[in-house]
């Protein structure tokens, strides 16, 4: 994100909200002389990014024009630190240490099947035709996919959300591999993993397989 975007939503987070002119003088103390109009134009990106709320207006207890408060909306988070990857990571080796594998490979095929009923896929049709909605849905959660092919699909997976979570090999690919099963009504054949050293993940899906298929 460009520096000066940032440094608002420090700001924003810090204060709760702020006016342009709260703005304008905690920039001045961070980086130096800036302007309310850059500042503006700055909010308005940050808006137009759903990373602001629309700002609301607050009478001054002196004669002038009302003010204007700013804060953030709930999306703003993703670009703050978070701890969720050393947690995440934390509890994966506990419960690897804790439980046999039997019982692990039971607990994350059961967060796959939930996974893949929020999803809300329409069943009883066609691949072609409900793969926009699995790209949907796994854009959202970070996978970057899209699809090959007219009869039989092909699935690239660009993007592996827990490549750099430790021990992900096996227990997480598993998931994944019970996710896409669920969402596409078949066992789709694995081409390619990056866990494995591939670029990216790809699954072969074969036409007439499974619910949503032509057989």
């Amino acid at each position: 994100m460009q520096e000066t975007r940032q440094y608002i939503l420090e700001i924003l987070r810090e204060r709760g909200q702020a006016t342009v002119d709260d703005i304008v003088k905690e920039l001045c103390q961070r980086r130096g002389e800036i302007t309310a109009v850059t500042v503006r134009h700055h909010l308005t990106r940050l808006q137009e990014g759903n990373l602001i709320n629309a700002p609301e207006a607050q009478h001054r207890p002196t004669p002038g024009r009302p003010q204007h408060i700013y804060s953030l909306t709930p999306k703003a988070r993703e670009y703050f630190p978070n701890n969720y990857p050393h947690l995440v990571c934390k509890l994966l080796e506990q419960l690897q240490k804790q439980l046999p594998p039997e019982h692990l490979n039971h607990i994350f095929d059961d967060i796959a099947e939930r996974m893949a009923a929020e999803a809300k896929v329409t069943p009883d049709i066609l691949l072609p035709e409900r793969a926009e909605q699995i790209s949907e849905y796994l854009n959202a959660h970070g996978y970057s996919v899209n699809w090959e092919g007219e009869d039989g699909l092909t699935l690239h997976v660009y993007n592996c959300p827990y490549y750099d979570i430790p021990g992900r090999t096996g227990t997480l690919c598993s998931m994944d591999m019970r996710l896409i099963t669920s969402l596409v009504g078949a066992i789709p054949q694995v081409r390619s993993r990056v866990s494995e050293g591939g670029m990216h993940c790809v699954y072969q899906v074969t036409n007439g397989s499974g619910k949503g298929t032509d057989g």
